[in-house]
Order: structure tokens, then C-alpha cells, then sequence
């Protein structure tokens, strides 16, 4: 899965396998098409974003990302999109609280960044991402289950 996101040259989210992965196992997740997901901070918020409800505020430089897969009928497994939010500096976008959602196909192409090329095809991320935003900053947290 990382040599296939490694394609789109995008560096905030270069050895994201080597973070803090905060889901015990693959878990399905409906915000982001029913695939199987696995929650990555890098070391800028791990500490925090391991604290789940208790986070509070990611620090500026945090970045998480969602590998993703799907199981087809046949058995095989499908690599899915690379999900990515980043922490920016203050004043980036404040309809976001200042994350930079990007999405990275498994050929390396980068559909959309926020505030970037094709800025309105990751619209829908904040979209989803605006209902926890006074809560949890922005972040969907894993269901308890999985958590570690």
C-alpha cells in the first residue's frame, strides 16, 4: 500500500506505516466508502490523538492518515484511497479549523487538497468532518472496539 500512495510524491505522508497506528485491527468504515481503514498519526500528535475524546486541539504539523481496502467477493483485496488530514497553520482555512484534507488514489494520483488542485473534490471530507468539529477538532474518531 505505501509503494502505491509513494507514486503521488506527496512527502507529509512518507513512512505513515512506521506511525503510531491507532486501530488494533482493520476496521470497516462507512465515512469513507465502507472500506476497511487503519488510523495513522505521525509523532507532531500521536501522543494526543491516542487520547481519542480527550485530544483536544492537534498540535500545528500533525498529520493522520487512513490507508484503505476492500475485500471483493472473489476473496482478493483491493487496495482503496489514502485519506490524509494535516494540521496547517492558523488562518489556512478556517471552515476546516485548519486541516488540509487530501486524498491520494492507489496509482499515486491526488485527486484533490484542500485549498490546492482540485480543492472541491476533497470538499466532501470537511463536509463529514464539520460535525465533530467543536468536539474533536475536526477528527472521526475509530469505534471502541477497535481502539488500542
Amino acid at each position: 500500500m505505501a509503494a502505491a500512495y509513494a507514486k503521488s510524491g506527496w512527502n507529509s505522508v512518507k513512512g505513515y506505516q512506521g506511525w503510531l497506528n491507532i486501530a488494533n485491527a482493520p476496521y470497516q468504515s462507512g465515512t469513507h466508502g465502507g472500506r476497511y481503514v487503519n488510523n495513522y498519526a505521525d509523532s507532531h500528535g500521536d501522543y494526543r490523538y491516542a487520547k481519542y475524546e480527550d485530544a483536544g486541539v492537534m498540535p500545528l504539523g500533525s498529520t493522520l492518515a487512513k490507508d484503505s481496502f476492500v475485500v471483493k467477493a472473489s476473496g482478493k483485496v483491493a487496495i482503496g484511497p489514502l485519506f490524509v488530514m494535516e494540521k496547517m497553520a492558523s488562518g489556512f482555512s478556517a471552515d476546516s479549523g485548519d486541516w488540509r484534507y487530501t486524498l491520494i488514489m492507489p496509482n499515486g494520483k491526488v485527486v484533490g487538497t484542500t485549498n490546492g488542485k482540485n480543492s472541491k473534490a476533497v470538499a466532501f471530507c470537511n463536509d463529514c468532518h464539520s460535525a465533530v468539529a467543536e468536539d474533536q477538532d475536526y477528527m472521526m474518531l475509530l469505534p471502541d472496539e477497535y481502539r488500542q
